[in-house]
């Protein structure tokens, strides 16, 4: 037999550790080299430990999974991410993969279906529970269609809407590019009509999904 899958599990639920600590010392491929109770804690196994996957949870105090995921990435490019959550939500699932996830998981599967899930993902190839990769290609549909309707930004809108994606106001738009309050909220208004979308939240989400800005706070 090969080399053993060395995974290191986050969670900050006893029972939820003490259940996987159990499933992967079933299985003769698998060796649980670490565990941690929050995201602080994850980031520091990771670097230390090395571990070929890490299964890991989103919502964990001191540091969330997504934030967490973001800088295991940063700091050990080569590690394999499966979250493991209770949570399918929008605004979980692209975070996250956005983060650097490779894998999505939710806790309702089956302990079969996770077992796979970590082997897939040790091969740095991604592997989604049902409801994930429904909403992914429900996106990826989305952005095509949109792709194929829109007007192109010129070059200062783009601007505009990479610091919108920031969270920033219009008027803190305004003073980052030397403009006017007044033609900032012309250049959002066009973004909206150009795109086709209704809000500044849907601006900010096409900007995320099509590369032109990241996470970051």
């Amino acid at each position: 037999m090969g080399e053993k899958i060395r995974v290191l599990v986050a969670d900050d639920h006893d029972i939820v550790r003490e259940g996987l600590r159990t499933i992967l010392g079933m299985e003769p491929d698998m060796e649980l080299v670490g565990e941690a109770r929050d995201g602080v804690e994850a980031v520091e196994k990771a670097v230390a430990l090395s571990p070929d996957v890490i299964l890991i949870d989103l919502v964990m105090p001191r540091k969330n999974g997504i934030q967490a995921i973001r800088e295991i990435k940063e700091k050990v490019p080569s590690v394999r991410i499966l979250v493991l959550t209770s949570f399918a939500e929008d605004s979980h699932v692209f975070p996250a993969i956005e983060a650097g996830a490779l894998g999505f998981m939710l806790k309702d599967t089956t302990t079969a279906t996770l077992i796979q899930a970590i082997r897939i993902v040790s091969r740095d190839e991604p592997s989604l529970h049902p409801t994930v990769a429904r909403k992914l290609m429900a996106a990826r549909m989305q952005k095509t269609q949109t792709d194929e309707r829109v007007e192109p930004l010129t070059r200062r809108e783009q601007q505009v809407l990479v610091l919108l994606a920031k969270g920033l106001t219009n008027q803190g738009i305004a003073d980052q590019l030397v403009l006017s309050e007044l033609t900032v909220r012309t250049h959002v208004s066009n973004i909206l009509s150009k795109l086709n979308l209704e809000n500044r939240t849907q601006a900010a989400l096409y900007a995320l999904r099509h590369g032109m800005a990241d996470l970051e706070p």
